[in-house]
């Protein structure tokens, strides 16, 4: 059941203000779950909602027989944030010291990574709840996970990956990996078109789909051949092969390939790669690659949580184009 995520904040405020004001005191009783309902016109869910965070933020506690009572009149201000991830890597670092450069002061973050296990991610978020004020969640490809989400006692953000199911519910700010692979494939056009098939190299169970989409949407407008493969390791180059590779390893293998079949990139064959890096400037004469600025995304991930409105953040794209183009 979906509770009210303004509403229970009503029975957290009312405890709160009272113990700012000192008319709480500790082991002073407070209302009860129905006292609650008549004052407010709450539902007996959404009262709970409110006293599970204050019992998490340990503000109250219970005591069969007395209700609930105050714990402690030392209230933690600011926000605590739950911060999930798919994995760590120099983007992912990149986003998160933009986020708490950007957050301010009373903001604490847990960092938390589910490694694109299913069960971890479903694990973390149950364990999480009841004990944050918001919840970053970057959930991938991930399928069905609204009925998760809408257990969370606080804020739900969503962050990178953008799931159309969810939108109006839950602020995000994430890439829209078809839109960006068209655009950008269509902004260099007249380099590519000395390119006969593009193939969008990537690990299905990890990367999104979106990505092919973007592809073949651009291949079918401009008729050129495609194809999806998974990895690229002694894989045979043809000259006219344009590559469009997410990770590095891949990226790598197709360098030494062309090696031993003395092939010259941005000449016999073209690579684009996703993800900037300062060391792609410098290899084989320079990578063309695909990005979104992440530290943007950290940046306005943290101006989304301090803002009540619902808020959906397309990040933006850019193509450096080099040498392997």
């Amino acid at each position: 059941m979906r509770e009210n995520k303004s509403k229970y904040k009503l029975v957290v405020s009312h405890v709160v203000d009272r113990i700012s004001t000192e008319e709480y005191k500790n082991g002073d009783r407070i209302p009860s779950i129905n006292d609650f309902r008549t004052e407010y016109g709450l539902s007996r869910d959404t009262v709970f909602a409110g006293l599970r965070e204050l019992m998490s933020r340990g503000i109250i506690a219970s005591n069969h027989g007395v209700g609930y009572f105050v714990k402690s009149t030392k209230i933690q201000a600011g926000r605590h944030i739950f911060l999930l991830f798919n994995e760590f890597n120099e983007f992912k670092e990149d986003l998160f010291n933009s986020f708490m450069d950007s957050s301010g002061s009373g903001v604490t973050v847990d960092l938390y990574f589910h490694n694109y296990n299913r069960k971890v991610f479903e694990t973390l978020i149950n364990d999480a709840n009841n004990k944050y004020t918001d919840y970053i969640i970057m959930s991938g490809k991930f399928q069905g996970i609204e009925p998760l989400l809408e257990t969370l006692s606080g804020r739900v953000f969503l962050l990178d990956h953008f799931h159309p199911e969810l939108k109006g519910k839950y602020s995000s700010v994430a890439q829209n990996f078809e839109t960006d692979t068209y655009e950008a494939l269509e902004s260099a056009i007249e380099l590519i078109r000395k390119y006969k098939c593009i193939y969008m190299v990537q690990k299905e169970e990890k990367e999104p789909l979106e990505r092919y989409d973007g592809l073949k949407a651009f291949c079918n407008r401009y008729g050129f051949d495609h194809d999806y493969l998974s990895v690229t390791v002694k894989r045979k180059i043809e000259k006219g092969d344009l590559f469009i590779v997410v990770k590095d390893r891949d990226l790598v293998d197709l360098l030494k390939q062309a090696a031993l079949q003395q092939l010259t990139t941005g000449t016999d064959f073209g690579i684009i790669s996703y993800n900037d890096t300062p060391l792609k400037e410098l290899l084989a004469g320079g990578i063309t690659t695909l990005s979104t600025d992440f530290k943007l995304m950290g940046k306005t991930m943290a101006d989304l949580i301090k803002t009540k409105s619902i808020s959906i953040v397309e990040n933006p794209w850019t193509l450096n184009i080099r040498r392997s183009l």
